[in-house]
């Protein structure tokens, strides 16, 4: 009887430490010293506190129980710091510095800052442009071949961020990466939309991917859209052409 209860002992403590993770971070960023940091997530349609430590000389430390692999943010106190982590079994690092920020140690998070730092040099890319319109101004070249050379260049940037952040997601359907990727693309809409990239990436979709609840939503909201577009005219109307009270109206189901 007292070999039973010493292996359920043993067979609960390893599943006790198979089901935990622990985050270990760094900072040199003087203001986060003595600050409060809070790892924060979804939970239903509710943004929650899922833990919180303290920065004490730049260290800090987050460990807990894991019920399921989900994605969080990292806060002082309120304020975001704009730092998704993967929230998964493992020893999670977070190193927070003036210039970058960076979350290793674990397969998923290697993933996602893998494609952040990816998106990010795209994002440079881009915004270098700028900045080379302004010395092509200087140097006196006729504005309307800027402006051919620059959108040219534009346009292969752009294609190749949409590329990227289309494989990311498809390759990322069944963990929480797809969804949280999905997310981030679609939040930057004023209401849900079907565009080219959402049409490739929702006709690749496993069924995992497709019943995310935020996906799910999206994906039903962007199609009951379109059908009321369609029913306006016989060409679609672009749904930016559309009077904000039309379109509340069929958020809300009153078109």
């Amino acid at each position: 009887m007292n070999k039973i209860l010493y292996m359920l002992a043993v067979l609960a403590a390893l599943a006790s430490c198979s089901e935990s993770y622990t985050i270990q971070g760094s900072s040199s960023v003087s203001s986060l010293d003595g600050s409060k940091l809070f790892l924060k997530g979804m939970k239903g349609q509710q943004l929650t506190d899922i833990d919180s430590c303290e920065v004490v000389h730049g260290k800090f430390k987050f460990t807990g129980s894991l019920d399921t692999v989900m994605m969080v943010s990292l806060y002082m106190d309120d304020r975001p710091l704009m730092m998704p982590v993967v929230l998964e079994q493992g020893e999670i690092s977070v190193r927070i510095d003036n210039t970058s920020c960076k979350v290793s140690g674990t397969q998923l998070n290697e993933q996602l800052y893998d494609f952040i730092d990816k998106h990010n040099q795209l994002d440079n890319q881009m915004n270098e442009l700028d900045r080379r319109y302004s010395q092509m101004l200087l140097d006196a070249i006729d504005e309307q071949t800027i402006e051919t050379q620059l959108s040219a260049e534009a346009a292969v940037i752009a294609a190749q961020e949409d590329s990227l952040v289309t494989h990311f997601i498809i390759d990322n359907y069944e963990n929480v990466l797809g969804p949280w990727a999905f997310m981030m693309v679609t939040a930057n809409y004023q209401y849900p939309v079907l565009t080219p990239q959402i049409e490739q990436i929702m006709s690749q979709a496993t069924d995992a991917f497709k019943n995310d609840p935020y996906v799910s939503q999206y994906y039903q909201k962007a199609n009951e859209i379109q059908a009321k577009m369609q029913g306006f005219d016989q060409e679609p109307t672009p749904i930016s052409e559309l009077p904000d009270s039309v379109i509340q109206n069929m958020l809300n189901g009153k078109e």
